[in-house]
């Protein structure tokens, strides 16, 4: 079989792989767009185990920062560029939430939501850090 030849650089299945990657960040991006589609009281209703929605950004973000680190792993990086670039990602991806919500009734976008968002995103990548450090020994 001839090799490949193409201009990137990758070989079309190692391309696809990598496009697969991000299936779980844009089905999770898609989750949390329809929450911020949501009124507070049918978010309430969806989940009672949050008192405060605070709870709900911190979670959703840490999904989301674990979901583009595992997306990023197809490129080649350093771990600390996946680890900042997860949390820029998700960051970036907290205030296109806020604008989305300032257009929905009942909602009003909040500053303190996407510090939250970068928290539980920060938090993740703690946790991937931990858990590399801890395969390593």
């Amino acid at each position: 079989m001839a090799e490949y030849k193409g201009g990137t650089g990758v070989e079309p299945k190692e391309k696809i792989r990598r496009h697969w990657r991000w299936a779980p960040a844009l089905v999770w991006m898609g989750v949390i767009f329809y929450l911020s589609s949501r009124t507070g009281e049918e978010i309430q209703s969806m989940f009672p185990m949050f008192e405060r929605l605070d709870w709900g950004h911190f979670a959703a973000y840490f999904i989301l920062g674990l979901a583009y680190w595992f997306a990023l792993q197809a490129y080649k990086l350093n771990e600390w560029q996946r680890k900042g670039l997860a949390v820029l990602f998700s960051f970036l991806y907290g205030i296109s939430d806020e604008i989305h919500q300032a257009f929905v009734p009942g909602r009003h976008p909040d500053p303190f939501d996407v510090v939250n968002d970068v928290i539980g995103a920060t938090l993740a990548m703690v946790v991937v850090y931990l858990c590399q450090k801890y395969r390593k020994k």
